[in-house]
């Protein structure tokens, strides 16, 4: 019996398929696993939060809270987790606190268990509401700090931040590795310090698209990490976690045998094999192999892979180099901000604009605006004063948490939704993601929602179900610029799926 035993945070129900298939997962293609799922003896399952929430309504045709429901029904006591982009919840802009209160409330009403809870920016402000709404909601406390290199980023800092991250009640830190940046000795060093100087337990979750995740999660091990995120193996490793099986087969025979059974894990992994080459294999990203340029660009998995669809889409995927090239540019220029949502769509896109316009900045966001104003909370760094001055002129940035300008929204959304909602989940989904939600109702109206029971099998062109496929978004290239100052990042590029 070990004697200080690693526990085991599997992501196959979220961002492992987040990663490689484009969210793509049904919770048809779950529930025939579940029951060996639950036998693992995992210390959670994430199966939720993220991109799953946006993409079971626009492409499955799921309503996510079913999903929550029935995987606890079938998942009876194995934790369930899930990410929370705090004041962002699941999508890409801030929303007041009564919305997030009441998301979180419902969600540990249908079975959630732990949030793992983090901010783009680091800010702390912008955290502070969703950890208390957990706690209030009886739901366990992660605080997340999104790892990441830069001139302003070192050891220091995440120390300092778990720090504050505990006096707002964190139960668990999280060292959230998003980009596959945190090399083995950091990882070890790292959380080795947050052990020793913060006191709370350890979880580290990273990814392996730089060849050396499941290096990076042994030296943690070593450091004294509690959990890990992998990956079961089928699912599992590229811009996903390192897989689970070969990290709990290095663990055998040492005081941190995870104690989990390979025989079983095999079965689940066969199982995933079988689901990804018969339904999901139309949303490879076809990022197959280590890439250390990771550490050069800090690009997420699932940015990479919408990077590469948004150039194929203009059939300008020649120009990718240059792309990546010009992400660091636009993050020093935007304060080195960590790359994960919503930050890394807008500095993706604005890379992609300043490289197809053939002028830096030629066209500005106007989430980049918006950011430099600080609606997004407090960047890591000063921004460029030039890029400052032509994204919002004279202006000055706000010095609130951006929350504090919201007016609250339930009651509004629940007004505009009206009988088309039929449980404060439907106002919920509806207040987070509009046009998504009221084309899912009125699907679901009309008779026309599969039972979400079955699994999803998409044709050689992978199509939503009738009424929720939005109008192809288009980048601008040079030909198609007009002369204006703002585009929006949601009018000029694809719905992003990938990053956290």
């Amino acid at each position: 019996m070990a004697s200080n035993p690693v526990g085991i945070t599997d992501t196959i129900l979220r961002d492992a398929h987040q990663s490689l298939l484009a969210t793509r997962m049904s919770t048809g293609d779950m529930l025939p696993i579940a029951e060996k799922l639950e036998q693992v003896g995992y210390y959670s399952l994430e199966m939720w939060g993220g991109a799953t929430f946006d993409s079971a309504m626009r492409f499955l045709g799921e309503d996510p809270w079913e999903r929550l429901r029935i995987l606890r029904e079938r998942i009876p006591t194995t934790k369930l987790q899930m990410l929370l982009r705090s004041q962002n919840i699941l999508g890409y802009r801030h929303y007041p606190d009564d919305i997030l209160d009441k998301f979180v409330e419902l969600s540990v009403k249908n079975g959630m268990n732990v949030f793992r809870i983090f901010d783009a920016l680091n800010d702390t402000r912008n955290m502070e509401s969703a950890m208390r709404s957990v706690k209030r909601h009886g739901g366990e406390v992660q605080g997340a700090i999104c790892y990441t290199l830069s001139p302003v980023h070192n050891n220091d800092v995440f120390v300092e931040m778990a720090q504050e991250l505990r006096e707002l009640g964190a139960d668990t830190i999280c060292i959230k590795d998003m980009a596959a940046l945190c090399a083995p000795f950091d990882a070890y060093t790292l959380v080795k310090r947050l052990k020793e100087e913060v006191g709370l337990p350890v979880q580290f979750h990273t990814h392996e698209t730089a060849g050396f995740g499941m290096a990076a999660l042994l030296k943690a091990a070593e450091g004294g990490v509690d959990i890990v995120d992998t990956a079961i193996s089928s699912i599992g490793g590229g811009t996903a976690q390192p897989p689970t099986e070969p990290f709990v087969a290095m663990m055998q025979g040492t005081d941190r045998d995870t104690g989990l059974d390979l025989t079983l894990l095999a079965d689940i992994a066969s199982y995933f094999k079988t689901v990804r080459s018969q339904h999901l294999s139309r949303f490879e990203t076809g990022l197959t192999t280590a890439d250390i340029r990771v550490l050069l660009y800090q690009v997420p998995g699932g940015m990479l892979s919408n990077l590469v669809n948004q150039l194929r889409e203009q059939n300008a995927l020649g120009r990718y180099e240059e792309v990546l090239q010009e992400l660091p540019r636009v993050r020093e220029d935007l304060g080195y901000p960590p790359l994960v949502t919503p930050t890394s769509q807008m500095v993706g896109t604005q890379a992609v604009m300043n490289v197809l316009t053939g002028e830096r900045y030629k066209i500005i966001l106007q989430e980049v605006r918006e950011y430099c104003r600080g609606m997004y909370g407090r960047p890591p760094a000063e921004i460029n004063p030039d890029v400052f001055k032509m994204a919002i002129g004279d202006q000055e940035p706000i010095g609130v948490r951006p929350a504090d300008l919201l007016e609250p929204g339930f009651e509004k959304a629940k007004e505009e939704i009206g009988d088309l909602a039929q449980s404060e989940e439907d106002v919920i989904s509806y207040a987070l993601f509009p046009r998504e939600a009221r084309d899912f109702f009125e699907l679901r109206r009309a008779g026309r929602v599969v039972p979400i029971e079955e699994p999803r099998i998409f044709a050689a062109e992978a199509t939503a179900p009738p009424r929720l496929q939005r109008p192809k978004a288009v980048v601008a290239t040079p030909q198609m610029v007009q002369p204006v100052q703002s585009q929006s990042l949601w009018k000029v590029s694809s719905r992003v799926q990938g990053p956290r």
